[in-house]
């Protein structure tokens, strides 16, 4: 799991006008996992845990971990990513068919629209300095 969670259950629900799942902590981790993986080379400055400390920085990383999720659960993707990669997925016993081609995203993440958005506005896209 993500060493970073940018985003919490009650910022989740406020964003989707829903209920946290009941595995909100696991979405939110896997989460931003991917928004670390999207902003590789983005540069801003964080404390000794690695967290931003810019509020505005703080909080568009929040909301691009909630848009992820929302992405994903309106996608059908658990979070593994494994939705957008194959036709057709089945875990026991394991069934893959039809592999799609891979994300082209920075950092090869399928990033939701709304958090490409929100990394926009605050201007944590690659090369640029907080």
């Amino acid at each position: 799991m993500a060493g970073r969670v940018y985003a919490t259950p009650e910022q989740l629900t406020a964003w989707t006008g829903r209920p946290a799942p009941t595995d909100a902590n696991r979405l939110l981790a896997r989460a931003s996992e991917d928004i670390d993986d999207a902003l590789l080379t983005a540069v801003y400055v964080t404390n000794s845990a690695g967290m931003p400390t810019d509020p505005d920085v703080a909080g568009a990383l929040a909301d691009a971990v909630c848009a992820q999720i929302e992405y994903q659960q309106a996608t059908g993707d658990d979070g593994t990513g494994a939705t957008g990669r194959w036709d057709s997925v089945s875990i026991g016993p394991v069934a893959l068919s039809g592999r799609k081609d891979a994300p082209g995203a920075a950092g090869d993440v399928d990033l939701a629209p709304r958090a490409h958005r929100a990394l926009t506005r605050a201007g944590l896209l690659p090369g640029v300095i907080w």
